[in-house]
């Protein structure tokens, strides 16, 4: 009698056991779903940053071809300006 008591107390631990492996098994399956979503953003992240990246050397390179152009012109123009005071200044007044 003292084993059959053994055997029926040791059953109820075998089902929950059983139950907690199969919930351990339901949150790990969670767990690497959930993993995989955020690897998945991780990576459509990444790629964003990688366009931007990209996207904010092309317009740094456009700023500075925009500011070799505007110095070019602002010399240009003081040169002309420069010319046209002299060119003035060479005619006698009448």
């Amino acid at each position: 009698m003292c084993c059959g008591n053994q055997r029926r107390s040791l059953s109820p631990n075998r089902h929950l056991s059983r139950r907690s492996r199969n919930n351990n098994a339901l949150v790990v399956d969670t767990l690497r779903v959930r993993l995989a979503e955020t690897e998945a953003r991780l990576e459509r992240v990444r790629a964003r940053e990688a366009e931007l990246t990209r996207r904010l050397e092309e317009m740094k390179r456009f700023v500075s071809v925009m500011e070799i152009l505007e110095s070019y012109l602002k010399q240009r123009f003081r040169e002309q300006r420069e010319y046209l005071t002299r060119l003035l200044s060479s005619i006698p007044p009448e």
